[in-house]
């Protein structure tokens, strides 16, 4: 009679168990995906297990910085060599500082290295990124500089028949690719172009309200975003003024700042509603996070910082604040476990961010009480609108109204 075959599972200890209770358990895995019976199950709860604690860990605030004051400083910029700024206010006067940092002098580095005098009151400036000139603007014209010279290199007016001058120039910006074009902003809800090269202006664009800052996409040269007093953004392509490419909403009251972030991909903006919001700069038009503090009052300025991590803002009472540009980021040094983890987590998130209950979560954000009610009657106001809109096509002749996208609506003029 033969002997029965006996099947044993056996595992030398020396292969699993550790050396001291410091060491790491060692886990054997089988990464094939037929021995799983449900594989997708499983993911979705990481998933969902991952949405959940990105929200919890989701703490966006970082310090404040109380120091100012008093004075109206209007307009900072750095130095295209990044060792200098150029600052601007109601003094009509332009001064250029050394930074204390970069270089290593007697004299007191409190002082400016140069003042300019100028005839107008200067309301912003930006520098030149490829070499020392700079912009400045102010009422009713943009007045281009070298760091050399205590005169304007060119002056850039926007003159019509029936407007001898154009209403005061509340801001200007370099394109960040193509370092010829200027781009500016004016209290008669224009947006003009100008072209150094030729000392000639482009287009000038006017659009159904004011217009308080705009900002060049940095790594897509034809785009810019435009942020407005109807609490709305407008991106433009420059080679087509028409229609706006894309309109970004949610903001309930007055947008005063915008700025991109180095990669592109987003933008960061402040409104009078005492909230920052990051939006995509493609997409649906919508905010992916809001930031807002309880002391936080009207936001006047924001900037993204170089490495894309941080976002600055600054108030009407006097405090500067830095964010982390994402709410739930680990600013710690992280092992390479934890950062695979992290990382594998964040592509589960991605793979099931169209799931209707992970969607809820991640999109979910508390707000204060008055912008709740606030956004609710914006949003009443919306579907009126809308239904007004309706009930005049339905009850009249067929094609006798014409249908006018938002994007479009918004533009009421070019002019060349």
């Amino acid at each position: 009679m033969e002997k029965p075959q006996i099947k044993v599972l056996s595992r030398n200890p020396l292969n699993y168990m550790r050396a001291t209770k410091n060491d790491i358990h060692k886990i054997s895995r089988n990464y094939s995906p037929s021995l799983h019976p449900y594989p997708a199950s499983r993911e979705y709860t990481r998933a969902l297990n991952a949405t959940k604690l990105d929200r919890v860990f989701a703490k966006p605030f970082m310090c404040s910085l109380d120091g100012h004051r008093d004075g109206f400083v209007r307009g900072i910029c750095i130095g295209g060599s990044a060792d200098k700024y150029i600052t601007v206010g109601d003094d009509k006067v332009i001064k250029i500082w050394k930074d204390p940092s970069r270089i290593n002098i007697s004299r007191d580095c409190t002082d400016p290295v140069s003042t300019i005098l100028t005839t107008q009151v200067l309301m912003g400036c930006d520098h030149s990124y490829t070499d020392s000139t700079f912009a400045t603007c102010g009422s009713s014209q943009v007045d281009l500089w070298d760091e050399e010279r205590a005169e304007p290199v060119n002056t850039f007016r926007w003159d019509t028949p029936s407007n001898s001058f154009t209403d005061t120039v509340n801001s200007v910006k370099y394109n960040p690719v193509e370092s010829y074009v200027l781009a500016s902003t004016a209290s008669d809800r224009s947006v003009m172009l100008y072209d150094i090269r030729q000392s000639t202006l482009l287009k000038k664009l006017t659009l159904k309200s004011r217009s308080n800052q705009v900002c060049w996409n940095p790594m897509e040269a034809y785009h810019f975003t435009v942020a407005c007093e109807d609490s709305n953004l407008y991106t433009f392509d420059m080679r087509n003024l028409d229609i706006a490419a894309n309109v970004h909403q949610d903001h309930l009251g007055a947008v005063m700042d915008v700025d991109y972030s180095p990669t592109g991909r987003e933008f960061v903006a402040a409104s009078y509603d005492k909230t920052i919001r990051i939006f995509p700069s493609k997409g649906s038009g919508h905010s992916r996070e809001i930031y807002h503090t309880k002391r936080m009052q009207r936001v006047f300025g924001v900037k993204w910082s170089l490495d894309a991590h941080y976002i600055i803002s600054c108030s009407d009472e006097t405090n500067i604040r830095l964010w982390k540009a994402n709410a739930s980021e680990k600013l710690l040094v992280t092992n390479y476990r934890e950062k695979k983890s992290l990382e594998y987590k964040a592509k589960l998130c991605e793979k099931y961010k169209h799931h209707p209950q992970i969607k809820r979560i991640a999109k979910h954000r508390h707000i204060p009480r008055q912008l709740y009610h606030a956004r609710e009657e914006k949003r009443g106001m919306t579907e009126k609108e809308q239904r007004k809109q309706q009930n005049r096509i339905i009850h009249s002749k067929p094609a006798s109204i014409d249908i006018v996208p938002e994007r479009k609506k918004t533009v009421l003029k070019i002019e060349d």
